[in-house]
């Protein structure tokens, strides 16, 4: 039986090791469906870019370095002409699978064809939760998620959906970019990422671009690991720019406060 096309497009911005990791974890795994990755290099400070380029990959492994760093979207946004994938996963480079996950979600995908963009569970190395499943944001939900402050909890606890049962199939407003799958037809067709975002919210926007084509779905069935090393959380510079992101969401999209 003819094995599905699946492609994957890992965007790195140092830390290439990690990457490579992430890349031979989804590589070694993947059993049932034909998967091909791409490693677009940032233009590392660090030398991963010509780290992995000097590698000695598999076929199904490619890598290009970019000569400026063009940010996240834009980074997953330069596989789109090459694309020849039924489905199209977008990964963080801190991703590790220990499962043939990213068969697993095909299928689930082709068993479910009102959905055009889904996510599993995340967790961290360790096995504890990431509650990666999300509503829409809002600036209350943004604020309760960067400031500890206790009458926000409830906030923040709605926002990450702790209030439905998150063992079941949930459909979500906010698909997280550390790890997702698309209809590639649909990917293709919406241009990829909104390229005016550099970094950050730019996953929040892509869901709501993905929801005028079909559902959005949160699977618990199914999970990966993720380092989350949450840049935004350590460095003010990370956190403004994400308050910038979300800004430029909020023009787009309609300002909401809780």
């Amino acid at each position: 039986m003819q094995k599905t096309k699946v492609s994957a497009g890992i965007v790195v911005y140092n830390g290439g090791q990690e990457a490579e990791q992430a890349a031979l974890s989804l590589a070694r795994h993947t059993k049932a469906a034909e998967l091909s990755i791409t490693l677009v290099d940032n233009a590392s400070p660090d030398g991963s870019g010509r780290m992995l380029a000097e590698k000695q990959w598999d076929e199904n492994i490619r890598v290009v370095c970019l000569p400026e760093n063009i940010g996240f979207g834009s980074g997953h946004n330069t596989v789109l002409p090459g694309l020849d994938s039924k489905y199209h996963f977008v990964v963080n480079p801190d991703i590790t699978v220990d499962d043939d996950v990213v068969s697993q979600m095909c299928e689930w995908m082709d068993a479910h064809p009102d959905v055009v963009m889904a996510t599993p569970r995340l967790l961290y190395p360790d096995g504890r939760e990431q509650y990666t499943a999300k509503r829409t944001p809002s600036f209350m939900a943004l604020l309760s998620r960067q400031i500890p402050l206790p009458f926000l909890k409830k906030i923040e606890r709605h926002y990450l959906m702790l209030d439905e049962d998150l063992t079941k199939e949930q459909e979500i407003g906010f698909c997280t970019g550390c790890f997702f799958v698309i209809r590639t037809e649909v990917f293709c067709k919406m241009g990829g990422f909104d390229e005016s975002y550099f970094v950050y919210v730019e996953d929040a926007d892509i869901t709501r671009e993905a929801q005028k084509y079909g559902r959005v779905m949160y699977v618990p069935d199914m999970h990966v690991y993720h380092a989350w090393h949450r840049d935004a959380n350590k460095k003010w510079k990370n956190f403004w720019m994400q308050i910038r992101s979300m800004f430029h969401y909020w023009h787009k999209w309609g300002f909401r406060f809780i």
